[in-house]
């Protein structure tokens, strides 16, 4: 039983899949793309929703810390996880690589904590979206979208329809294929980052430096909590991992996609947080859509149109990004026979995991349609700071088992990078809800329940 819980995957195996032309995927991406769909997932969620709350609740002020302390930790991950996505180019992420040095009982965990992540991570971000649409009606055209069709059951609705439309239109442009959605993509997050740049500039001319005292109303504690509660909003370059098969020159792409999004993110939040937090005092901050809000607050209705158009183009290219690496783990999971094959199934002409990638649609826009907000926003980053560590781990023991191994990218300072990431990355759990730490367990053992009667037996390693 041991022997089969800690079976690895060769890596000579994982890489003859991505070469497979019947089973693997289309190599259209580049570095541009990468860095693209980066900026995407991570420019979007946190900058329109978490900054206000965990200014208000969490860190004041001081948030801007909290993100310094959250991008240091993603920056020792990400120099990890950029080693392993150059020397295994293969789909499925965090999984895949510890699939290759930890094991498969570990890689299942990993595996299934990164499907609950991204998928109610995907319905979170659209129910955002949902909101932001329904207000940029009411503002721009003067339309009062039905109540009972803009929220869910027990948030005063029937269902929240624009929240399953979005989820529905962006699942149809993956299946579609990679390259359609990968240029979608880069329009978008040209125009989002634009609307960020926007809100610098006219933001900083109504900045009012009594706001930002006390600096640190919570204290220490406040900014450590901060940066656990905004480590959602980094998890994007998690995503560009999941890429790794569809891009073209993996080895030199992929670590500049990695780095090169999180580094623009990071600066781009700081300088954010700190015009909001100095346009509105932090105590009044707790709202759904912070930016817009700070801009209303300052007399400026207009700027506050101008946000709330990217804010729904920020939040489409999340929520792109989140459904994609979704739909690739399941395809990596079902390829090595620890999920039904039906997964893995490429569509002949697309390339793309199109029947994983329609499952998933209908999943979550069900959860997207059905449940509060307030719930959904209960999902916290527990599994991606556990991928982290295993990740971080499994570039120690590929060091030490593989140590001639080819390798696109090699992290600097073996083994106090990767340590300060594991370190990095266990405080920030340890910083996070006891609630948050239930809902992570329950979901193992569902994970472990499946995995026993299912996914050992069917392995394709067994």
């Amino acid at each position: 039983m041991a022997a089969k819980l800690g079976r690895l995957k060769p890596i000579d195996t994982i890489l003859a899949q991505g070469d497979d032309e019947s089973h693997g995927l289309k190599r259209t991406m580049g570095a541009l793309g990468l860095t693209a769909m980066g900026v995407g997932a991570i420019v979007g969620t946190g900058i329109f929703v978490l900054t206000g709350h965990a200014a208000a609740v969490n860190a004041g002020p001081a948030l801007v810390i909290s993100f310094v302390v959250a991008g240091i930790v993603s920056v020792f991950a990400a120099l990890c996880y950029a080693e392993l996505a150059s020397t295994v180019p293969i789909a499925g992420s965090a999984y895949t690589y510890t699939y290759a040095t930890l094991g498969e009982f570990i890689a299942w965990i990993i595996g299934w904590d990164l499907i609950l992540e991204y998928a109610v991570g995907a319905a979170t971000v659209s129910v955002g979206w949902s909101a932001y649409f329904c207000d940029f009606l009411k503002s721009a055209f003067g339309v009062q979208f039905p109540a009972a069709l803009h929220a869910a059951p027990g948030a005063g609705g029937v269902v929240d329809l624009p929240a399953m439309v979005i989820v529905f239109l962006v699942s149809a442009l993956l299946i579609r294929g990679t390259g359609e959605s990968n240029v979608v993509n880069q329009v978008i997050v040209a125009v989002k980052l634009a609307i960020v740049a926007f809100f610098i500039i006219v933001g900083a001319g109504h900045v009012q430096p009594a706001n930002w005292h006390p600096f640190a109303p919570f204290g220490v504690a406040g900014i450590f909590g901060g940066a656990a509660i905004i480590f959602f909003a980094y998890i994007g370059f998690d995503m560009v991992s999941t890429s790794a098969e569809e891009c073209r020159n993996p080895k030199k792409d992929l670590p500049i996609g990695i780095l090169g999004s999180l580094v623009l993110c990071t600066l781009l939040y700081i300088a954010v947080t700190a015009v909001l937090t100095g346009m509105v005092k932090y105590t009044q901050l707790n709202v759904a859509s912070p930016v817009s809000f700070a801009m209303i607050a300052a007399g400026l209705n207009w700027a506050a149109a101008i946000i709330s158009v990217g804010a729904i183009a920020g939040l489409t290219t999340v929520l792109l990004a989140l459904l994609f690496g979704q739909s690739r783990i399941f395809f990596a999971m079902s390829r090595d026979g620890l999920l039904p094959p039906i997964f893995s199934q490429v569509h002949p002409k697309t390339r793309t995991p199109w029947i994983s990638s329609v499952i998933i649609g209908i999943v979550v826009m069900l959860i997207a349609g059905l449940t509060p907000i307030d719930t959904l926003a209960k999902l916290v980053n527990i599994g991606t700071l556990a991928a982290f560590v295993l990740v971080s781990v499994g570039v120690i023991v590929l060091r030490r088992s593989q140590p001639h191994l080819a390798r696109g990218f090699r992290v600097p300072g073996i083994p106090l990078v990767p340590i300060l990431s594991i370190l990095g990355a266990l405080f920030l759990m340890a910083n996070l809800p006891l609630e948050t730490w239930i809902r992570f367990v329950v979901w193992l053992l569902i994970g472990l329940a499946v995995y026993y009667f299912y996914g050992r037996r069917k392995s394709a390693l067994a």
